[in-house]
């Protein structure tokens, strides 16, 4: 096995940085143009968020989201999912503070 020679080094660093480059500018222009795609866009209140979680069995389980100020208890499964109960004027949650 023969060692590379620096050329093939240099080849290589240049060919990863420009790769790694382009994986950037990719992540930053889906951030800039598709904000519903990567998340919430900066400075925008989340308006669906997931309440609380119970698996029910190994493939089954209930979820209770919250809507604006309506609570939606939704089960899934194997076979869809269900509405089980809406709750509309459900008590706020208190939005945490975001990390700084």
């Amino acid at each position: 096995m023969t060692t590379p020679d620096p050329q093939q080094i240099a080849q290589f660093g240049a060919a990863l940085a420009f790769v790694l480059a382009l994986v950037a500018l990719i992540a930053w222009l889906a951030r800039r143009f598709l904000p519903g795609a990567v998340g919430v866009a900066s400075g925008k209140r989340r308006r669906l968020s997931i309440v609380e979680s119970l698996a029910l069995d190994p493939k089954t389980r209930a979820v209770l989201l919250r809507r604006d100020e309506v609570e939606h208890l939704i089960v899934l499964g194997p076979h869809g999912a269900a509405s089980i109960e809406t709750v509309p004027g459900a008590p706020p949650v208190p939005n945490p503070e975001p990390p700084r």
